[in-house]
């Protein structure tokens, strides 16, 4: 079967990171090979860059640049060999947590982060870029997500930011969708664990990739 990329995205505190290790183990329930990584993240190279990404000072460029760079060596090292495996790769956020990020809440020029996506993504040999066949977006009210997270563990620097900040990363994702409607799946994350969880279940199934 051929590889099937799903992204999860969704401002912290919305629920995606355990509904992301439930479909991975429905999938393997199946007999799909799942391979579950994040980003920043998912190779040791990426893992420490992320290190400084959530805790060093840094403006939004040096941020960008640093997220790009992990993304790059991420896709190389572990996520377009998992695809080409015929792998089903689950991660926790993509490139649209860039825009929502580093473009909506810190206000980067985002023209810059189409000229990154483009160089980091393209695919060889092909005018396309590597995006997500699906990406899960978990929506939620960031007043509820700070509540949520309030207490949870000590915040990075993301997690410590204002309700305000999450506000606009809720904009960018969802002028994001409203770019690529056909990839997203939106998610309503204030309701109870049970419905969202059904709600996943059927956006992935609308793709047949799950029985």
């Amino acid at each position: 079967m051929p590889g099937v990329f799903i992204s999860f995205e969704g401002i912290d505190g919305a629920g995606k990171s355990t509904h992301i290790e439930a479909l991975a183990q429905a999938l393997r329930g199946q007999g799909r090979s799942v391979t579950l990584t994040r980003e920043p993240g998912g190779t040791p190279l990426a893992e420490k860059l992320r290190t400084l990404v959530l805790n060093e000072p840094m403006d939004a460029m040096t941020e960008a640049l640093l997220v790009f760079a992990a993304r790059r060596d991420h896709l190389q090292q572990l996520i377009e060999p998992a695809l080409a495996r015929g792998d089903v790769v689950l991660c926790d956020r993509f490139t649209d947590a860039t825009y929502a990020y580093q473009g909506g809440g810190r206000g980067f020029d985002e023209q810059v982060l189409h000229v990154l996506e483009g160089w980091v993504q393209a695919l060889p040999d092909s005018p396309t870029l590597r995006q997500p066949d699906l990406t899960v977006w978990f929506d939620l009210d960031p007043a509820i997500a700070a509540q949520r997270l309030a207490g949870a563990r000590v915040p990075d620097k993301f997690e410590a930011q204002p309700v305000d900040f999450f506000r606009r990363v809720a904009a960018g994702y969802a002028q994001r969708r409203t770019q690529d409607p056909q990839r997203f799946a939106r998610i309503d994350a204030a309701q109870s664990r049970e419905a969202v969880w059904q709600d996943v279940l059927v956006a992935v199934r609308q793709r047949g990739w799950l029985a």
